[in-house]
């Protein structure tokens, strides 16, 4: 069983579709996480201008983004190594379907966005699993196996927050309404050489 699933109670796993289409174009996959990896930067620098007055949140969100970019060097340079560019933003089916139950009062959209987050990390740490699991005994293998340890505690950096600033209740009930989601969401995305 891979890291996320033991940690957090994503509700379905990645279906075996999914790692054969990563290993079938995994130059394309490379260039999908590397811009997974400076999107996950930018969110969340983007959540320290949008909630400066969450002072708890500030710390967190700027080592977080430090070590996303880090993960996004060490991709680029595996990519340069390899002789696969660069690839061009393209929009992610899974993250538009997840941001779509997203709310809009501040406070509401500020528990969502960080859930959101969190079942974000938790699925993209079962999938870099996945890859190291199925590379395993090659160096792309330890890479990933690296990787998926790093990350495995990013999802709860949301979920902390999240009961930082909300009562319990509320963060459980908003959480297993996104779970929900996160699982309809993943599994209505054709399996293709890309992080989600």
């Amino acid at each position: 069983m891979s890291l996320a699933l033991e940690k957090m109670p994503l509700r379905a796993p990645t279906p075996d579709t999914w790692i054969l289409a990563v290993l079938n174009d995994f130059p394309a996959f490379l260039q999908d996480h590397a811009a997974c990896e400076r999107k996950a930067s930018a969110a969340a620098m983007s959540m320290v201008t949008k909630f400066p007055d969450f002072e708890a949140l500030v710390e967190p969100m700027i080592c977080l983004a430090k070590e996303e970019l880090a993960h996004f060097h060490e991709v680029y340079r595996l990519m340069h190594k390899l002789g696969v560019p660069l690839g061009t933003d393209e929009k992610d089916p899974y993250v538009t379907a997840l941001l779509k139950p997203v709310r809009h009062s501040r406070q509401e959209y500020f528990l969502d966005r960080l859930l959101v987050a969190s079942v974000i990390e938790a699925r993209g740490c079962e999938r870099f699993s996945l890859v190291g699991e199925a590379l395993n005994g090659q160096e792309l293998g330890s890479f990933y196996q690296r990787l998926a340890r790093e990350e495995a505690g990013h999802y709860m950096i949301f979920l902390r927050l999240a009961r930082h600033y909300f009562p319990e209740q509320q963060v459980h009930e908003r959480l297993q309404y996104l779970l929900d989601a996160e699982s309809t969401a993943m599994l209505a995305v054709p399996a293709r050489a890309a992080v989600h």
